[in-house]
């Protein structure tokens, strides 16, 4: 019996079957290194208080821990993308972004001459880096993010560091310690300032790792969509049932710690995500409803005071409004209170406002007053121009990604992950008009986290999802 030779591989097909691989190990390796600082990034934005702290080197500037692992990053994956280790992905909102950031350099150009008159141009064109800077975040995660095993990672991760934070706004309503201001005990940080203290319904309002407690209660209202996510499609806990227990858990406790901060913004912008949900997931809102109803019955039982404050506070119309009336004629008055003049003065300079980072509200230096209000804020400086990049910023990708939620070949792991970004997004986008969003940085790099991630979700694997419905086959003389 003859044995047949086996045939020849062509050394041409070999040398090009090793440069895949050898390009994929190498592609596999960069990210492993890239993936690690990339974890650590989100680490330092939910744990590291922003304008708190700074690495204990004497050069000048501050550095900040986030701002210098931004910039590592950046170089690293200049040189990663340079050297062809890293493929380009696309980003989805990089025209959004770019739109946004023109509009604000528009406002800026309108208003050259007056704005270098009053020596504000330094800070506007600060301004202007530090927003394309924080929002270069998109660009990072997007690249950074290659197996569905490391976007569910990082996730979780983020939904576990809100647990943590939520349970330290907790014990510091209730001790006053916050935790978050003794890193530099055993971290190489430096403390800048340890003065954050407000005081609400009878005792502190928790800071916790944010700037405000405004801005802490935003941060919680955008990680509940990511937990609800996670409980179905999740990979940790394996088992499922444990998988939901510790993510209703983790829920729990970051609503303990939203009411720590005694934010009334937290509930509206919690309701606002369940209107939304409610429009588009009616069946599910119901589920989420019956779920969470003996969660709140509880806390309404075990903290009264903070409940009153809290929510039941937003059922008195006539107190509401009131509060939003206060103090009228000072730097701080109500929200309401601010409505009114702020359109007389928008309506001096409509189209362009007064010029980027020109209000000044905190500081020896201050010439305008305390908004709380972002839209408003973004209207005055850069005016109708400026919102309008502002919301293209923001409400785009809400619409981008709905429509991706409701495509019939989009896999349901990546229609419920884009639906949870999408209520997430939308969430700050409502929480903007109750505080001033782009000050507090913690929140504005979490959406620029989630919104990296969003990418993901809507690009990776996209060519094997199949023609869009309704397709026409192509024929075989188009095929060729």
């Amino acid at each position: 019996m003859s044995i047949a030779a086996p045939r020849p591989r062509p050394i041409g097909g070999l040398r090009e079957r090793s440069r895949r691989t050898y390009t994929a190990l190498r592609e596999g390796s960069s990210h492993h290194g890239l993936t690690a600082l990339l974890f650590l990034l989100v680490a330092v934005v939910l744990f590291v208080p922003i304008r708190r702290y700074a690495l204990p080197i004497d050069i000048g500037p501050a550095l900040e821990p986030y701002r210098v692992l931004l910039v590592l990053l950046l170089l690293l994956l200049a040189y990663q993308l340079g050297a062809g280790r890293l493929t380009w992905r696309p980003v989805v909102w990089g025209w959004a972004i770019a739109i946004f950031l023109w509009a604000m350099l528009a406002s800026l150009m309108a208003n050259a001459v007056a704005v270098t008159e009053n020596e504000s141009i330094g800070g506007a064109l600060s301004n202007l880096v530090q927003l394309a800077f924080l929002l270069s975040v998109v660009l990072i995660v997007r690249q950074m993010l290659g197996s569905p095993r490391q976007v569910t990672a990082l996730l979780t991760f983020i939904v576990i560091g809100g647990a943590v934070i939520g349970f330290f706004a907790f014990v510091e309503r209730i001790t006053g310690f916050n935790a978050f201001l003794q890193l530099q005990s055993f971290l190489p940080l430096e403390l800048l300032r340890d003065d954050a203290e407000s005081l609400r319904a009878g005792g502190n309002r928790s800071y916790a790792s944010s700037q405000h407690p405004i801005a802490l209660s935003v941060l919680f209202c955008m990680i509940v969509p990511i937990a609800l996510y996670l409980m179905r499609f999740g990979r940790w806990p394996r088992e499922p049932v444990t998988r939901r227990i510790v993510l209703i858990g983790a829920i729990g406790v970051m609503m303990l710690g939203l009411l720590s901060a005694v934010s009334r913004t937290g509930v509206v912008v919690l309701a606002a995500m369940f209107v939304f949900l409610l429009l588009l997931r009616p069946r599910l809102a119901g589920i989420l409803l019956a779920a969470g109803l003996p969660l709140v019955v509880l806390m309404a039982l075990v903290l009264p005071t903070l409940f009153e404050s809290t929510v039941l506070s937003l059922f008195d119309i006539e107190g509401l409004v009131a509060s939003q009336m206060t103090s009228i004629g000072t730097r701080g008055q109500g929200r309401l209170a601010d409505i009114g003049p702020a359109l007389a003065e928008l309506s001096a300079t409509p189209w362009f406002g007064s010029g980027l980072a020109t209000r000044v509200v905190v500081g020896e230096e201050a010439n305008a007053q305390i908004l709380d209000n972002q839209w408003l804020g973004t209207a005055l400086e850069t005016g109708v121009v400026g919102v309008i990049g502002m919301a293209v910023l923001l409400l785009y990708p809400v619409v981008r990604l709905v429509r991706f939620c409701f495509d019939t070949r989009v896999p349901i792991e990546r229609a419920f992950l884009a639906f949870a970004i999408t209520a997430s997004v939308l969430g700050y986008a409502v929480a903007a008009y109750f505080y001033d969003a782009f000050a507090f940085m913690q929140t504005l790099l979490l959406l620029a986290i989630l919104l990296g991630v969003g990418a993901w979700a809507m690009t990776d694997g996209r060519e094997r999802w199949g023609p869009p419905a309704g397709a026409r086959p192509a024929t075989a003389g188009a095929r060729r």
